[in-house]
C-alpha cells in the first residue's frame, strides 16, 4: 500500500480501495444432488448434514472480499479447500451455492461466452505444474493466449518480448522448455499469463515445485513484478513464511471453511483459533511484528533512533539492543507515538511474554 492509503486505512479502520473480487456464501459440495442440497437448505448446513447426505463439503459457507491491487494468500493444510475455493473464483468449478462478484457482479450469472472473455483478457493464471507446450519455444509458448486471442503474429510477439524482458528471460526468446530450468521455466509460466494484461491473477502453489533458492528467487521476483504493475493477486501456499514474505492479507482455510482472515500480523498476534495459533506457531514473529505493536507511550527523555510504525522488529533489532536506549516510533510527519524499548525486543527475540504485553 502507498503511504497515503496506510494512513488512511490506519485512521478509518478500513482499506479505501475498491473490492474486485468477492465470494458471498460460497460452497462446493460434491456428489449427487449437491446443488440441490444446498439451495433448499437456503445456504447452510451442518458437517454433521453433509455426512448424512454422503456428500464432501469441499468448500463451505465463504465469505471473503478481495481489494483491487492486493496480494490475497489462501493457505491451509492439503485438503482444506483452498484450490478448489479459487477455481471456483474463476468458474473453473462451479460453485453449488453462493455468489462470486467481479467488481460487484455475479460470474454464476454471466454467460458462457461472457466467461471465456472474461479469462481471457481479464484474468491470469500460473500452477504449480508449469503447463508449458514442449513443442514451442519461450516466445511461441508465451504469444500462444494472444493466438487464441486471435491477435496477429508480430502483434502477439511484440507483447511476447515485452514480457519476456519483464521477468528477465531475454536472449532465450528461442529456447525449448527442456533447455530450461526450473526457475527459468516458471518464469515463462508467469510471463504468459501476464501476456493478456490480467486484471486478476490466480497463482496456485506456482513456486512449490521449486527448489528453496530458486523459490526464495521467485518470491523476489513476484513482488518486483508486483511493485511495477499493482495486480489483484490470489495467491495459493501451504508455506506460512511464505504467505509473511509476500501477502497484504491471509486467510487460513480448514476443512473448507475460511477460518480467519487478517494481515500476517494479525493473524500471529491474535489468532481466532487454537488451529491459526498452531498454525503461526513457529513463524519468527521478528519478521511479521510491527513496532506498533510492540510500541509502549513514550517515556524515555531520550531515544537511540526512530522507526516508521510499520517497521519490522527484525529490520531494526540489532541497531536497538546495540543502541542500549529506546527508539521512537514515528508517524509520517516525524511526530513520536510511542516508543520501542530494548528489552521489549529482547523479549521478543527470546520467546519471553511478560504481563501487559
Amino acid at each position: 500500500m502507498t503511504e497515503a492509503i496506510e494512513q488512511a486505512s490506519h485512521a478509518t479502520g478500513k482499506d479505501p480501495r475498491p473490492i474486485k473480487l468477492a465470494c458471498r456464501n460460497v460452497w462446493k459440495l460434491f456428489g449427487a444432488d449437491a446443488a440441490n442440497f444446498i439451495r433448499e437448505r437456503d445456504g447452510k448446513a451442518s458437517t454433521a448434514d453433509i455426512a448424512a447426505a454422503g456428500l464432501v463439503g469441499a468448500v463451505r459457507a465463504v465469505d471473503l472480499e478481495i481489494l483491487e491491487g492486493e496480494i490475497f494468500i489462501i493457505m491451509g493444510l492439503s485438503g482444506s479447500g483452498k484450490s478448489t475455493l479459487v477455481r471456483c473464483m474463476s468458474r473453473l468449478v462451479e460453485p453449488s451455492h453462493g455468489k462470486v462478484e467481479f467488481e460487484g457482479k455475479d460470474l454464476l450469472k454471466i454467460s458462457d461466452a461472457a466467461l471465456i472473455e472474461l479469462r481471457r483478457h481479464r484474468m491470469g493464471m500460473v500452477f504449480q505444474n508449469f503447463a508449458l507446450l514442449p513443442h514451442l519455444n519461450v516466445l511461441d509458448n508465451i504469444a500462444f493466449p494472444l493466438s487464441i486471442q486471435g491477435q496477429d503474429r508480430s502483434t502477439r510477439e511484440a507483447r511476447a518480448r515485452e514480457v519476456i524482458e519483464l521477468v528477465s528471460l531475454g536472449g532465450r526468446e528461442h529456447f525449448y522448455p527442456r533447455e530450461l530450468s526450473g526457475g527459468q521455466q516458471q518464469r515463462v509460466g508467469i510471463a504468459r499469463s501476464l501476456a493478456t494484461k490480467p486484471e486478476i491473477w490466480f497463482l496456485d502453489e506456482p513456486f512449490s515445485a521449486l527448489d528453496p533458492l530458486i523459490r526464495r528467487e521467485m518470491q523476489d521476483e513476484l513482488m518486483r513484478l508486483q511493485t511495477m504493475l499493482h495486480k489483484t493477486i490470489v495467491f495459493i501456499t501451504h508455506d506460512f513464511d511464505e504467505a509473511i514474505r509476500l501477502a497484504d492479507r491471509i486467510a487460513i482455510m480448514k476443512d473448507g471453511e475460511v477460518i480467519q482472515i487478517g494481515t500476517p500480523e494479525e493473524l500471529v498476534v491474535n489468532p481466532a483459533t487454537d488451529y491459526v495459533a498452531e498454525f503461526t506457531r513457529d513463524v519468527d514473529r521478528a519478521k511479521v511484528i510491527s513496532a506498533r505493536s510492540l510500541m509502549r507511550a513514550c517515556d524515555s527523555a531520550e531515544h537511540g533512533g526512530t522507526v516508521a510504525p510499520e517497521a519490522k522488529i527484525s529490520s531494526f533489532s540489532a541497531s536497538i539492543v546495540a543502541a542500549g536506549k529506546p527508539f521512537a516510533v514515528v508517524n509520517g510527519t516525524g511526530k513520536p507515538i510511542g516508543e520501542v524499548t530494548p528489552q521489549a525486543v529482547i523479549d521478543l527475540l527470546a520467546g519471553i511474554e511478560r504481563p501487559g504485553t
